[in-house]
Order: structure tokens, then sequence, then C-alpha cells
């Protein structure tokens, strides 16, 4: 495919490894980077994918999910960003299996929190009537990941939050030793905090939850 070589070229052509060791270390060395920083990236990509517009509007799919698979940490992101703006609007009931696959695939919080809110959250708009049953599966998974991507998945929901789901998930995984599991349901529940406070505080209060989580919840209303 000629975008994902094309891409690759840019970003060989622009590496920068003073960069890169930061990066990588940042995330505690589970990838490797260009050391391209996001700002850069972002141009470059907007580049690459206006010079492969056909391409990208035809596969969009198929390049996400090779861009997923390869080395670079850059390159993941890419990935996203592409199903991010190619199938808003446009999902397909069985891209839950595609999504399903995103999340447990080189996982990390940067990835994994940017699939739950912008293709997750995105899929389950257009198709409502799968919430349950994605949520079920999801959620009883042993992946600690798509148990973060189903407490994660209203943020920017705002009003629309199914807060009945929310708080259930959110005191289903309680009592979760995982420090991301704590962290996103302190996030979650602070996020739907900025739409209804009152709501949150109450539940927070009523729930026994782990201090991070608690903590996290609380920070911005109290």
């Amino acid at each position: 495919m000629s975008f994902i070589i094309d891409l690759e070229t840019a970003f060989n052509k622009n590496r920068n490894p003073e960069n890169a060791i930061p990066m990588a270390k940042y995330m505690k060395n589970l990838f490797s980077f260009y050391g391209i920083k996001a700002e850069q990236r972002r141009t470059i990509f907007k580049e690459v994918c206006k010079a492969n517009k056909d391409e990208l509007t035809q596969n969009s799919r198929e390049i996400a999910w090779k861009l997923i698979n390869k080395e670079f940490r850059e390159l993941h992101y890419c990935g996203i960003e592409i199903l991010i703006k190619n199938l808003k609007n446009n999902y397909q009931k069985d891209d839950i299996k595609l999504i399903e696959r995103l999340l447990v695939t080189n996982s990390w919080w940067d990835s994994v929190d940017t699939i739950a809110k912008y293709i997750l959250g995105h899929y389950l708009i257009e198709f409502p009537e799968e919430t349950e049953k994605v949520i079920e599966r999801f959620s009883n998974s042993k992946n600690m990941w798509l148990n973060r991507s189903v407490i994660l998945f209203q943020l920017g929901y705002k009003k629309n939050t199914n807060y009945e789901l929310l708080f259930s998930e959110c005191e289903k995984h309680s009592q979760s030793k995982e420090f991301f599991i704590q962290k996103a349901i302190g996030w979650a529940l602070r996020e739907y905090g900025g739409t209804n406070p009152s709501l949150v505080i109450n539940f927070v209060n009523a729930t026994q939850l782990k201090p991070l989580s608690k903590k996290e919840a609380l920070r911005k209303l109290i």
C-alpha cells in the first residue's frame, strides 16, 4: 500500500533519536518511537493523507489495522486517527470486531483511551442496540483494557450519558487492584460530574471505591 510506504518514508526522514529515548521511557519502553512530536507528526500525517486520499477512503480499516501492528508508536496513533476520521457516521455493525482487536493490540492507556472515547463511543452512538451486548462482553473479559474501555466509552456524552450504566460499571470494577481501572473509574465519574455533580458525589459517598478512584472522582467536584 502506497500510503503506508509513504508514511513510513516520511517518518524515517524526520526521525529524531534524541526525542525517541524520553518518549519511549515515558511509555515504560513498551514501544519504539521515531521521536517525532505530536504537532510535527500530525503535519506529516496530514500531507501523506492528502496525497493518498482515495486509497484511504477505500481501505481505511485495512490500512489502520496494518499500522496498529507496526513497530513504531507514531504509526499506531496514525492508524487510530484514520479510523476516527473515516468511520464517524459510517460504522458498520461488524466493526465491533475490529474495535475489539484494536483495544487489545499494542495496548496502553494512550491508545485505549482514544479508541474508547472516539471509536467505541461513537460506534455505540450509531448502534445503541449493541450497547448491552458489547458492554457485557468487554466488562466480563479478563483483559484489563477491555474493562477500562467500557468505563470510559461515554466520555464526552455529557447529558446523554447513561449514568446508570456508568455507575454500574464503576461499582462492578470498584475493587480492582489494577491502577488503570481505579484511575479510569475516577476519571469517568469526574467527567460526568461536570454535568451532574450532585449525582456523582452521592454515588461516590454511597459506594465502596478504592481511595484512588474516590480521590480522582471528587478532585474537581468538592
